[in-house]
């Protein structure tokens, strides 16, 4: 039975292995590493899950959810169709989903995972992570931190040996993250992180879709939701196309609506530009890591991790903020799930892996709520663990009476940075009792203890005796609760799209969708490539159907060129094919 490492990004989701003394990416259906954390339902309540469900964003935008992991540990509902779900719920199901290909790519039984999450993923979000994890019947014990498991990838694979501190950008879809790492031989040691759990690639996309909106005067507000899909599609699309092309790239955004037709022309110059307050955003979270860091010393390396940290005006930036260009190594979307794949071998207890030792520090800190007098009305924090202090991290504390002949010291344990309690996480509560005396004569030792997984332990112990302990677990998220057991029979009744069906249900996808955004003869020519397809599937013809997924493919490719090309260019084209057709 094997134990996989698992990426749950808000872009993108990724499974790995540890085997045969490497960790090893898992392929989805369709044969790719990457499976699009996007959840669409369909009219027979079955879900698609990845590229295909991502077509479905622009053509059924209403039953089709997307970038629902920055509302993880959150109360709020995301609406498929007629049925609501809570983020937990649609990142259980791109859980099912990679579990069913893990399983069908493995060939044994998989039931455990460990899963990687922002650093800066408070308690509420990391429950809500496992409990995703449990919906979709996946055992998870372990969580880890994203540029922690880069962290372990890159030290064991990449980096020579010896002492060094790096920093580690972990920027993706939705998160960044800022982790200060010191490595000596066979240690790694998190000694500092900061992170902002909505900063990410989809603030670019918004940001392009925005300044599309003002210089073409619309109104983000009122554009319908194909449109808005539309934009923001092309908007990803255009960032990724400028980091993959020459410098003085030009990509354009077109939007038609009736006879109008409104444009873009972006470059790397304007989307710098765009980009700036979001940069800005960045450089505060990184000068926090270097300030939480348990030591002093230079940083040797800076290592970027996550799709965004692909982008050149963000390399660029970075270049210009450190004097020198950070390491891009290999694909940085695949990163963090190949060091939770070494994790997942650490777990197994892999004999390559048993020297290799990996600490992680705190993310926020932790207290309780106190008084300085009886005369107080709003409590405020005392911290037992500072945030970044190493795991596991333990620390102890009295606490004295406000009242003569007090008989229990109640302790509410929050989790946070805030001042007053009121503006942390409340975590839970503990209770001792004390003997009758004078205000501050009596008093209790309060413990506490964050071991490597995560999980608080709390203990009181008071000076007359009294002795409680417990282990903070969030009430929110446990199993006995009705709710949770009313959410895990829904998901469990919701079917996967048939496997087999994924590359054919995609070309489909991808087809309507640029059917929607055809007009005349066009859109006619596309709905005879649907037909045709349709037609070729119902006969099942194996060799049949091969061809005609090729020349799907192939048409569909050429259309999407023609789609979003400014039309002068599509004038030269046409020149340029008659002067081929004429050398032919």
């Amino acid at each position: 039975m094997a134990i996989i490492g698992i990426d749950l990004g808000t872009t993108n989701s990724l499974a790995c292995v540890y085997r045969n003394g490497r960790a090893e990416l898992i392929p989805n259906e369709l044969g790719e590493y990457k499976t699009n954390s996007v959840v669409s339902m369909m009219d027979d309540d079955s879900v698609l899950v990845g590229a295909a469900a991502k077509e479905r964003l622009i053509t059924h935008p209403e039953s089709t959810a997307a970038s629902f992991k920055v509302w993880m540990g959150t109360e709020r509902l995301i609406s498929l169709g007629k049925k609501s779900f809570k983020p937990e719920e649609l990142s259980s199901l791109v859980l099912k989903q990679i579990l069913q290909d893990a399983r069908q790519y493995l060939g044994e039984p998989v039931e455990e995972a460990v899963i990687s999450v922002p650093a800066y993923f408070n308690d509420n979000q990391r429950c809500a992570t496992k409990l995703a994890a449990q919906l979709a019947g996946l055992t998870v014990k372990r969580l880890i931190n994203e540029p922690s498991a880069a962290a372990l990838y890159y030290r064991h694979n990449i980096q020579e040996q010896g002492d060094s501190q790096m920093m580690v950008i972990d920027f993706g879809g939705g998160t960044l993250d800022v982790s200060i790492v010191e490595c000596f031989e066979n240690i790694i040691e998190i000694t500092g992180i900061a992170g902002d759990n909505h900063l990410g690639g989809n603030d670019i996309d918004r940001a392009i879709v925005a300044y599309f909106c003002e210089q073409n005067s619309l109104s983000m507000e009122k554009l319908d939701s194909f449109s808005l899909s539309s934009l923001y599609r092309q908007a990803e699309d255009a960032k990724i196309a400028l980091s993959q092309r020459d410098a003085d790239t030009e990509v354009s955004l077109i939007l038609r609506q009736g006879d109008n037709r409104y444009s873009l022309t972006l470059t790397n110059k304007l989307l710098r530009q765009l980009c700036e307050p979001i940069f800005r955003k960045v450089r505060s979270v990184i000068s926090r890591a270097i300030k939480d860091r348990g030591r002093a010393g230079r940083i040797n390396e800076v290592v970027l991790v996550g799709g965004s940290a692909q982008l050149t005006v963000f390399l660029d930036y970075l270049e210009e903020l450190f004097g020198r260009r950070p390491a891009v190594c290999g694909n940085t979307d695949e990163m963090v799930a190949l060091g939770v794949g070494l994790c997942a071998g650490i777990k197994e207890r892999a004999a390559e892996l048993q020297d290799l030792v990996m600490t992680d520090v705190c993310p926020f800190s932790l207290g309780v709520a106190t008084y300085n007098d009886a005369k107080d009305k709003n409590p405020h924090m005392a911290f037992l663990i500072q945030r970044s202090s190493m795991l596991p991290a333990s620390h102890q504390d009295n606490f004295y009476t406000l009242s003569n002949d007090q008989q229990k010291l109640r302790f509410e344990i929050y989790q946070g940075e805030g001042y007053y309690a009121s503006d942390n996480l409340k975590l839970g509560e503990l209770e001792v009792r004390v003997p009758p005396g004078m205000a501050g004569q009596q008093y209790a030792t309060v413990t506490f203890t964050y071991d490597i997984d995560g999980i608080l332990h709390v203990s009181a112990r008071s000076s007359g005796g009294d002795y409680r302990e417990r282990m903070i677990l969030n009430s929110r998220f446990q199993p006995g609760d009705m709710a949770l057991q009313q959410a895990h029979e829904r998901i469990s009744q919701i079917q996967l799209a048939a496997r087999g069906n994924q590359e054919d249900q995609l070309l489909l996808e991808t087809a309507m969708r640029i059917y929607t955004q055809m007009t005349g003869n066009e859109r006619e020519h596309v709905a005879g490539l649907i037909q045709y397809f349709d037609h070729i599937r119902e006969k099942g013809d194996l060799i049949q159907m091969e061809k005609a997924r090729r020349e799907m493919r192939k048409q569909l490719a050429a259309i999407e060129i023609y789609l979003y090309a400014d039309p002068l260019d599509v004038v030269f084209w046409a020149d340029d094919a008659e002067e081929d057709d004429e050398n032919d």
